[in-house]
């Protein structure tokens, strides 16, 4: 399994006040593997993407993700668990506003100390790989909406993640755009990936084979798609 969770809560203590965020989650996510993971909101799943994407850990239980225990690290170690087996997608796209499109992908590899010859060709084939090689030279405020994503999707893909972690990756775009998108992941996960999308979309959540729906921090379904 590439991912294997384990009894895992989360429990955020407000004053005098313990909520209990997720109460108990077991999953597993085997490699190459298309998982969309929904819920409404107050059902765990913005915090269980946390813990998925090791920017947060459980009060309990066992994470185990590409067969390292990751529950119990440092802020160090996770930083360095992020960048070598998570590629984020994120709604807002997260892109540095003064960086062009080529020096946006590059960014996980300088901190992965990755020389500038190697971290040039492997931005370019990242752009490659999501159609926008001519836009290279653009910053953020000269791209559309769709052609922003596509750069954060590239970024994502540069570090050659075990997993890609896309949270409402449509959700700042129009229908027709998100569906591009969406066939960008689609082909991603057709070439080996392994994607775990966060969505309250059901038409987004049909791309992927499997659906997980949470309700209340807890596993309600698990299905398989199609």
């Amino acid at each position: 399994m590439l991912i294997d969770v384990h009894g895992v809560k989360k429990i955020y203590e407000v004053g005098i006040q313990r909520i209990e965020a997720l109460a108990g989650v077991d999953l597993s996510i085997g490699r190459n593997e298309y998982v969309a993971i929904m819920g409404p909101s107050g059902s765990g799943k913005s915090t269980f993407m946390n813990i998925l994407g090791c920017l947060d850990t459980p009060t309990e239980g066992t994470y185990i993700l590409n067969d390292q225990e990751v529950s119990n690290l440092t802020d160090d170690e996770l930083a360095r668990i992020r960048n070598k087996e998570i590629g984020f997608v994120f709604q807002t796209f997260n892109l540095l506003p003064r960086a062009t499109a080529l020096q946006n992908v590059e960014l996980p590899l300088i901190y992965g100390g990755v020389s500038s010859e190697e971290r040039r060709r492997r931005a370019w084939e990242a752009l490659d790989a999501v159609g926008l090689r001519e836009r290279a030279v653009h910053r953020p405020n000269e791209l559309s909406g769709g052609q922003r994503q596509r750069v954060a999707i590239a970024r994502a893909l540069v570090n050659r993640p075990s997993i890609i972690l896309a949270d409402e990756p449509t959700g700042n775009l129009d229908s027709r755009t998100g569906e591009e998108i969406m066939s960008i992941l689609n082909e991603i996960h057709e070439a080996g990936n392994t994607i775990v999308i966060v969505t309250h979309e059901e038409y987004i959540a049909e791309h992927a084979n499997r659906i997980v729906r949470l309700l209340d921090g807890k596993i309600e379904s698990d299905k398989k798609t199609g």
